[in-house]
């Protein structure tokens, strides 16, 4: 799935070469010819990626590197190099992927290559066996597993660093807006974060959670300014608190997201001069935080004047139209709150339309909104209407983030999805503060009460697992994204805190790494001697006169007179002496020397002999 697609077909080409070898008996071919192919597949992946070393090329270079050992595979040495590489990709595709159900293929391809080198040991046993035995090894390595899992220490992390590529696949919000930015992960159901909150969950209007703050505008972008940062908020939290844990999937920059106003944080985090709630660094694996919230906060009472001149800043000659229609709303007003009041107003009565598919905008974006298509997705709304906050004079600068999210019934997470990106809008009022607005509630509240897929018109397209009529089709995603969550929250989750908290419960905080590896290897060798010792008793050697008994039948089992585990010594001695009648004397009186020896008092050393001297005078054809 991650491979380009040239190399998954030589990949499969290679793989049904080798199958034709095996099929036909033929030999494999000349060392010559695979050295040319390898050289000239080397140089394909040079051209395609640009280099050698990273994640990409690495994985690609691996698939087809297994593919071409297999086609020089003659010696058992060689199968097991073949195996070696086949669970080396295994590992590989988690490089891209640690969903459960990847982590089950790749259990099962693991399974099938421990079956492989049983094949190997044991070529005449049935397939059945051989997976079975697979099976068994993989059940005894699960304690291993365990220990090794809970008790290593833990690096915080990806799996793969490299700056080159490890995280050029990443979808989400930017530090930048235009038309069309926001718009278009609109339709994406991916994850961008889960919620656990401690007590009832805010209202759905209430859900702001924060992204990056754009100020500068250039006349159709907006960008994010460098802020101040402070180990503590630029605010005092102030009125109701809300407590949750956010599970923050990786998007490789550093804001939380965090609901609006972000108070105290676990791990510790940092916090900006627009109110950002930030990571110490990007955040480059799924990462836990412990945050609180005060959504009733005031902020940016005592604002600095380079904040405010920023914020109504707009280049000159842009959006000439909004910029007449924002200073006739602003004339004679006596008071900022009285022009805002005055431009909610107007864009409720104006005709204003939410879709998912907003017209193409020309040069001056905010003039071709309001007056022209009248058609838009959140960031047109947001952006226009700063702009005529900041023609009337008035501070105004542009939020992203996330706004809602949909509570799971099964595991009461709220799971904020990148279709959840939404623009809005601060107005600084004298005495208040930054105040929010959302022009979007204007022309279509559902958006914010209710979630987008109620906002759009019936005709939108929306992906199936968006759609508010497939009630089915949600519960199903409901079940197994809480499936996933716990996968999630307990195993990918499982980092360093996570592991200390385990350590305190166990009593052996802060002891340090010496204790826990002294502690991993003690809990290895107690499991290695555990199964040492059951594997020790289930060989235990049985009783002398027990082991004559069972060599006896598998002597006759090797002649087709295998004896059935219901039948009693008497009646298979009977049933052996009539299908050997050259010897049934000798079988009846092993059978009835076994029985009276079973069952009678403990035999002696010399009937024992006796007996083990009659059975191997027995002679079969």
């Amino acid at each position: 799935m991650w491979l380009p697609g040239w190399i998954s077909v030589v990949c499969a080409l290679l793989l049904t070469w080798r199958g034709l070898l095996l099929w036909q008996g033929s030999r494999p071919p000349p060392r010559a010819l695979l050295l040319v192919i390898t050289l000239a597949l080397a140089v394909g992946v040079r051209i395609e990626f640009g280099h050698f070393f990273g994640k990409d090329p690495g994985v690609a270079l691996l698939a087809l590197l297994l593919g071409l050992k297999l086609l020089e595979t003659q010696a058992a040495r060689d199968i097991r190099a073949g195996v070696l590489l086949c669970l080396f990709l295994q590992l590989a595709i988690f490089f891209e992927d640690q969903s459960l159900p990847v982590a089950a293929l790749a259990l099962c391809g693991t399974l099938l290559a421990l079956g492989a080198l049983i094949a190997l040991v044991d070529p005449a046993a049935r397939l059945g066996a051989q997976l079975r035995g697979a099976a068994s090894l993989l059940a005894q390595g699960l304690p291993f597993m365990l220990a090794l899992f809970l008790l290593f220490p833990r690096i915080q992390g990806p799996l793969w660093g490299l700056p080159a590529d490890a995280f050029s696949a990443r979808t989400g919000l930017s530090d930048t807006m235009t038309p069309g930015s926001i718009s278009a992960l609109g339709t994406s159901p991916a994850i961008a974060f889960r919620v656990r909150f401690e007590g009832t969950p805010p209202a759905q209007n209430q859900r702001y959670w924060r992204g990056p703050v754009l100020t500068a505008y250039d006349g159709r972008t907006w960008r994010a300014r460098p802020a101040r940062e402070s180990d503590t908020p630029f605010y005092t939290p102030s009125g109701a608190r809300i407590d949750y844990a956010l599970t923050l999937e990786p998007h490789n920059q550093r804001w939380l997201l965090a609901l609006d106003y972000p108070g105290e944080a676990q791990p510790k985090a940092r916090y900006s001069h627009d109110f950002l709630a930030l990571s110490p660094r990007p955040v480059q694996t799924r990462t836990r935080f412990t945050l609180s919230a005060y959504p009733s906060t005031p902020t940016g009472l005592a604002e600095d004047a380079a904040t405010l001149a920023a914020a109504t800043r707009l280049p000159p000659g842009s959006n000439p139209r909004s910029a007449a229609l924002a200073a006739e709303l602003a004339a004679g007003t006596r008071s900022h709150a009285e022009t805002l009041a005055r431009v909610i107003a107007h864009l409720r009565a104006t005709p204003l339309r939410y879709t998912l598919q907003p017209p193409l905008l020309g040069s001056h974006p905010a003039d071709d909104f309001l007056f022209e298509t009248q058609s838009g997705f959140c960031e047109h709304f947001a952006s226009a209407f700063v702009v005529l906050m900041r023609a009337a004079g008035v501070p105004a600068r542009v939020v992203t983030g996330y706004q809602g999210g949909e509570i799971n019934p099964v595991d009461g997470y709220l799971v904020v999805r990148q279709s959840d990106a939404h623009a809005w809008a601060e107005v600084w009022l004298a005495g208040r503060g930054w105040v929010r607005v959302d022009p979007t509630a204007l022309a279509a509240p559902e958006r914010i009460d209710d979630g987008m897929a109620s906002a759009l018109a019936a005709d939108s397209a929306l992906p199936l697992l968006l759609r508010a009529d497939m009630r089915w089709l949600r519960d199903l995603r409901h079940q197994w994204e809480a499936v996933s969550n716990a996968w999630n929250q307990h195993v990918l989750g499982y980092n360093p805190e996570r592991q200390r908290e385990l350590l305190e419960r166990l009593g052996l905080s802060g002891r340090g790494i010496a204790a826990l590896v002294a502690l991993l290897a003690a809990a290895v060798l107690a499991i290695f001697l555990a199964l040492f010792a059951w594997a020790t008793w289930r060989r235990r050697p049985r009783d002398p006169l027990q082991k004559a008994w069972a060599r006896f039948c598998r002597k006759l089992g090797r002649a087709g007179l295998a004896r059935a585990r219901w039948e009693g010594p008497a009646d298979y001695g009977n049933r052996i002496a009539a299908a050997l009648p050259d010897q049934a004397q000798a079988l009846r009186e092993i059978c009835a020397t076994y029985a009276r020896l079973r069952y009678g008092p403990p035999c002696a050393a010399s009937a024992l002999r006796a007996l083990n001297k009659r059975i191997d005078g027995i002679r079969l054809q």
